[in-house]
């Protein structure tokens, strides 16, 4: 039995509160890491820094977006998001799997923290805003797909 099976369907976040959940996680994550001095545990946090936004991005672009795409016949936030990813994506591939070994390796975590940030800020403010006054989104059944593909992705990870 996997763990969205065991939840009673109404405690299943909707979609935005599911992305939002795990904005907050990846924020803390970041700044459990600009308190850290020891490489290992510096290593540690950024590998889950680093999963956790690759699993959260790959159900965003494989679920939510062409949902919210479609359902907003949207031209500009989601394509703008998409770029957005793939910008993550190559600072990511920057640390990940890497030895912290000072200054250069902490300016990138700092600089991928400000743009997940500055990522988030847009994406809560203007994407989940959006979606949530749309009457053609059925946003608890998106945090269902989300959920149950997260937990694929996270068993797959671990």
């Amino acid at each position: 039995m996997t763990k969205l099976e065991r939840v009673p369907a109404k405690k299943i976040p909707d979609a935005t509160a599911l992305l939002k959940a795990d904005h907050k996680e990846v924020n803390a994550l970041f700044e459990e890491y600009e308190t850290l001095k020891s490489n290992a545990k510096k290593k540690e946090v950024v590998k889950k820094i680093c999963t956790a936004l690759t699993i959260h991005a790959q159900i965003e672009e494989e679920i939510f977006y062409p949902a919210v795409k479609l359902a907003l016949k949207d031209k500009e936030l989601i394509p703008e998001a998409a770029v957005e990813h793939a910008t993550l994506e190559t600072l990511i591939a920057q640390i990940q799997d890497v030895e912290p070994d000072g200054e250069i390796f902490d300016a990138k975590v700092k600089v991928l923290g400000e743009y997940v940030k500055h990522h988030v800020k847009e994406e809560q403010s203007q994407i989940f805003a959006k979606a949530k006054e749309s009457s053609k989104l059925d946003l608890s059944k998106l945090g269902e797909q989300l959920l149950r593909r997260k937990e694929e992705l996270m068993a797959t990870l671990a």
